[in-house]
């Protein structure tokens, strides 16, 4: 791989920023994922206001994310093993085309004035269902469509600089839309994203066959026990797993109580905010409260995207421990920090921070794992890896929601990262081994 603009030793060049773009089959995968996240987005906002407005309650938008819950862990394991036996892409052609179906649905009823508490979350389960098969698919293709692993972390990077991205402007257009028109209108612009990525599948060439052995589903069972004791039996792979399942368990449902900061905790310092983008007494916005969590949204994915740029230019032989080590503390001590400010903008600046080095622990996790894992083997790894975090992340969300009704939004997070923070601690001392990596 040489002969492709090899990395100066000094600065970045653009050539090593962007080189999984070189590859055909991953810039049809670029493009269409872009436009499809901005879309995802969108509708995870939009779907946030909307409980929000039929309910009132922190708790309901806790309980969003445990019902996509339900059927994530019997089907990621089973999709990691499907994953590991037939073609990846139609895999996720066909989980796409189920994701658009039930945005479809929830813009139809939203748009209708029809939509119901039990509408969501049925929406919810039919999305978590679909989820669950089709994460560790798109996490396991990425090898494939850049041939090797020689530019799987630069990929990887791109992939979090590229959902960090839509995360930044998906809620922000999300925030403006809703706050112009209502809901619906940002469910049925994500039916239509999902076009892209279905297309995107469909002009790739040249993709690896699945092994030809592998067809055998009598012994699902077994091959599902396989990747659970690879898991099992490699440390490094289980310390990886458990310091993205911590935070997610307890750092990461800073994003299900940002509505409750940006309606309640900031309000007062996000009025001038407000006043600036919708006119005095907010006369041209129907739904104003949806800027302020536009931008604070917007923030985290900011910095995320120049976290995930900073990786992605790394050459591949970086020091990947020590920034992971760095990533998983540096995230819970800004958010500390987040839980105890009043002021808008310093929010705002906390939180760029924030998605800065929360990429870091993400995407070198995200590598390490896939770096540590056979080829046969990796969907079953990854799938472990995203039913890990899903499902703490989500649980994550269920407490904080609850905690946050009970005591409050910024005590429910400050102890929740305190706590995150000290795991962090106690494994930088106690596997150094993982830092040398």
């Amino acid at each position: 791989s040489m002969s492709k603009a090899t990395p100066t030793r000094r600065g970045i060049r653009f050539g090593t920023t962007f080189r999984a773009l070189s590859h055909r089959n991953y810039r049809a995968w670029f493009i269409g994922q872009t436009v499809s996240l901005i879309g995802t987005w969108m509708q995870t906002m939009a779907q946030q206001v909307l409980i929000y407005r039929l309910t009132g309650s922190a708790a309901a938008l806790g309980m969003i994310n445990f019902v996509a819950l339900i059927p994530l862990i019997p089907l990621s394991l089973w999709g990691g093993s499907l994953v590991d036996r037939v073609s990846k892409r139609k895999v996720i052609t066909i989980t796409q085309s189920i994701m658009l179906a039930q945005a479809l649905t929830l813009a139809l009823l939203t748009l209708t004035g029809r939509v119901q508490i039990w509408h969501v979350f049925a929406l919810a389960f039919i999305l978590g269902s679909a989820s669950a098969v089709d994460l560790p698919a798109r996490q396991a293709f990425t090898v494939e469509m850049v041939e090797g692993k020689d530019d799987l972390m630069n990929a990887i990077a791109l992939n979090s600089a590229m959902f960090n991205m839509a995360r930044a402007v998906g809620p922000a257009m999300a925030g403006v839309i809703v706050a112009a028109t209502g809901e619906g209108i940002a469910f049925l612009l994500n039916a239509f994203t999902f076009l892209a990525v279905i297309i995107s599948l469909s002009v790739m060439r040249n993709l690896p066959e699945p092994p030809a052995h592998a067809g055998v589903a009598s012994d699902l069972r077994l091959h599902m026990g396989q990747g659970v004791r690879f898991v099992n039996e490699n440390l490094n792979i289980k310390v990886i797993i458990s310091i993205v399942a911590v935070s997610a368990f307890l750092s990461m449902p800073y994003s299900t109580l940002m509505p409750v900061f940006a309606d309640v905790v900031l309000k007062e310092s996000a009025q001038p905010v407000v006043g600036l983008l919708c006119g005095p007494g907010n006369a041209r916005c129907v739904a104003p409260e949806a800027l302020p969590l536009g931008l604070l949204l917007g923030a985290v994915g900011t910095g995320a995207v120049m976290g995930a740029l900073y990786i992605a230019s790394l050459r591949s032989n970086a020091r990947r421990g020590l920034m992971l080590t760095i990533g998983t503390i540096g995230f819970p001590t800004i958010l500390l920090l987040f839980s105890t400010s009043r002021i808008f903008l310093l929010s705002m600046l906390l939180l760029m921070g924030m998605g800065f080095v929360f990429t870091w622990q993400n995407a070198l996790a995200n590598t390490m794992l896939q770096v540590a894992s056979p080829d046969d083997m990796r969907g079953r790894v990854m799938s472990f890896y995203t039913m890990t975090t899903q499902t703490m992340m989500r649980l994550g969300g269920l407490q904080a929601g609850f905690m946050a009704d009970w005591f409050g939004a910024p005590f429910a997070l400050g102890i929740g990262a305190a706590i995150s923070l000290a795991y962090g601690l106690l494994v930088a001392v106690r596997f150094p081994g993982l830092r040398k990596i």
